[in-house]
This record gives structure tokens, C-alpha cells and sequence, in this order.
């Protein structure tokens, strides 16, 4: 089933904001946050995800 257009804004918003928690973690002191890293896998794993969402056949976008 295709994505509307405005479930693929929301999406992108989303990958934008995932993102950004991202990079503000790596500026963080790893040992001030208990389990940072599956924190920061979890985040990779959500971007893969809604990035593969956005490029899925019938999504109106083409795959990079």
C-alpha cells in the first residue's frame, strides 16, 4: 500500500528528529547515560527502518 503524502511528511519529520537525537547523543558523555549504545542502536535501527519505508515501492519516491 502506497504512502500518503501526508504520512510521508510525518515519516520524514520523524527520520529528521531521529536524526537529530543522533548527533546530539555522540556530543554526550557516554558514561553519564546507562546503555547509551543500545540507545544509539536502536535510534540507527529506527532510521533504517523509516528510510526503507519512504523508499518502498509505491511510496512515490525511488530507492538511492
Amino acid at each position: 500500500m502506497a504512502l500518503k503524502r501526508v504520512e510521508k511528511e510525518r515519516i520524514k519529520d520523524s527520520l529528521l528528529k531521529l536524526q537529530s537525537v543522533a548527533n546530539s547523543l555522540n556530543q554526550v558523555n557516554s558514561t553519564e547515560i546507562p546503555h547509551l549504545e543500545d540507545v544509539q542502536e536502536c535510534l540507527e535501527d529506527a532510521d533504517k527502518i523509516l528510510g526503507g519505508a519512504l523508499r518502498s515501492p509505491g511510496s512515490g519516491e525511488s530507492r538511492k
